[in-house]
């Protein structure tokens, strides 16, 4: 009778972590089920923006049970079109591309969609290739919103600067593109200087260095991003001009530091993390055969003292 209680218990115990097993797979997306790879080609990891981008699309890959592959092309476009060639190599079923620039990176979008990889490009845009999906924030409203606030923080008008992302790229044009709709509008601010600075915080600061020796009565600074804006202020305090108004682009923390601390007065939140998990969420839809938008955005926030 022992023998007999003892096997019916270990048959019932069998039985219900049989069909607690088989729950768990109903309940798993179909990417899980299987460990779908998806790509990452991302324009660079040397910019805090980009390194909260790629995390929050870690963070939705491993909620979905996706394995996700990021290669890093430094800012450089060969280097992004090899790493592009690397996934393909790999199996991966969607490839979401950051592109370094946008009309170079059309190459590689175009070997990816004859590989019957589809391609949905984050934070810039492709130019002359196809791709399934865009998320990205509004640049050129996000630059709108930039020449609003420094229009109302220069009342009486001035000289002021505008420090232009790497040339080349979907930010770079659309971020100036919704500047200059406001400030070409304006009579009494001039842009004495319009200069790439690449996004990078060190060229920020020699291009903002150089600036002043022929414009020293600037009063204001726009910057594509918050790289280059945290470089110009290094270069006004070091000129002791610590009343220009300088505005970024990203809401990195550093720039969010900056702005609480009074050395800069605004930067324009693009929500990195939201734009990485969007992107992947997008990719398990394409995976599992759903329709998706063609154009995804992620609202803007102005941030300000």
């Amino acid at each position: 009778m022992k023998f007999l209680r003892k096997a019916s218990g270990l048959l019932i115990a069998g039985l219900i972590l049989s069909a607690c097993g088989q729950q768990q797979a109903e309940n798993q997306t179909p990417a899980a089920a299987n460990g779908d790879t998806v790509g990452l080609a991302i324009s660079t990891q040397n910019n805090p923006f980009f390194v909260t981008l790629k995390d929050g699309a870690q963070a939705e890959a491993d909620k979905l049970g996706l394995k996700l592959v990021v290669v890093d092309a430094n800012d450089d476009s060969g280097k992004q079109a090899a790493g592009v060639d690397d996934l393909l190599q790999q199996n991966i079923k969607v490839l979401l591309i950051n592109p370094t620039d946008s009309e170079a990176v059309a190459a590689s979008v175009k070997r990816a969609n004859e590989a019957g990889v589809p391609v949905i490009s984050i934070d810039r845009s492709v130019q002359g290739a196809e791709v399934v999906s865009h998320v990205a924030s509004d640049n050129v409203a996000g630059g709108k919103m930039a020449a609003e606030f420094i229009v109302s923080k220069l009342p009486s008008g001035g000289e002021m600067v505008e420090l232009e992302g790497i040339p080349g790229s979907s930010a770079a044009r659309e971020r100036g593109e919704g500047f200059h709709q406001v400030m070409d509008a304006q009579q009494n601010i001039k842009i004495v200087a319009k200069q790439p600075a690449d996004f990078d915080r060190t060229k920020g600061l020699t291009v903002m260095e150089n600036i002043l020796q022929s414009h020293p009565n600037v009063k204001a600074v726009f910057a594509h991003n918050d790289e280059m804006a945290l470089g110009a202020v290094k270069a006004l305090e070091a000129a002791q001009k610590n009343d220009v108004i300088v505005v970024g682009f990203d809401a990195t923390d550093d720039a969010q530091a900056a702005v609480k601390a009074g050395k800069m007065a605004a930067t324009i939140a693009q929500k990195p993390a939201e734009i990485g998990q969007i992107g992947v969420d997008t990719a398990q839809k394409v995976i599992a055969g759903e329709t998706v938008e063609s154009s995804i955005p992620v609202e803007l926030e102005l941030i300000q003292q």
